[in-house]
């Protein structure tokens, strides 16, 4: 993916190289999902890809996270010759994007409620303006407040990028 990137192809080309890539000899059915995006700086013009991931929650300036309900495009690795698509979001000046793996929303408790797209949503707007890190950090600890002690067996990836222009 990286070295497909780098020369420069677009989102849908490294998507669609990528699980070419990736089916070649799958014998063991593994895949993967991802959400890609290449932010123009200059112009704030973010191209993306969503190939099964979930979906990317936006805060414009001024207002709080929503889920960003994107086209998905089927998971890498599970089917030979799918052809990915791009779309584009105009991030302006204080615009916030938060992107974050399967294993937050389905974080589970001890009697087996998920966390939640809902909770997430809500912890990420307790405090929308706060530095990125500490961001993070807030929905961190409002997961390990909701499971506790609860056995966890998937990964809580987070990350958010803030456009400055």
């Amino acid at each position: 993916m990286k070295n497909t990137a780098i020369l420069g192809k677009s989102v849908s080309e490294i998507l669609t190289l990528t699980n070419d890539g990736l089916t070649k000899e799958n014998n063991t059915g593994m895949f993967v999902t991802i959400w890609l995006g290449i932010l123009e700086i200059s112009t704030g013009i973010l191209t993306c890809g969503n190939a099964g991931n979930e979906y990317p929650a936006i805060m414009r300036k001024g207002g709080s996270f929503e889920i960003f309900k994107d086209k998905h495009g089927f998971v890498l690795g599970g089917m030979e010759g799918v052809k990915y698509k791009e779309y584009t979001i105009q991030m302006n000046p204080g615009d916030r994007i938060f992107l974050y793996t399967d294993g937050v929303p389905e974080a589970t408790n001890n009697v087996e409620d998920m966390y939640g797209i809902k909770r997430m949503i809500g912890a990420l707007n307790k405090e929308q303006e706060a530095p990125l890190e500490e961001l993070l950090k807030n929905v961190r600890t409002d997961i390990g407040s909701f499971v506790r002690d609860a056995e966890q067996f998937d990964d809580l990836t987070m990350m958010c990028l803030e456009y400055r222009g």
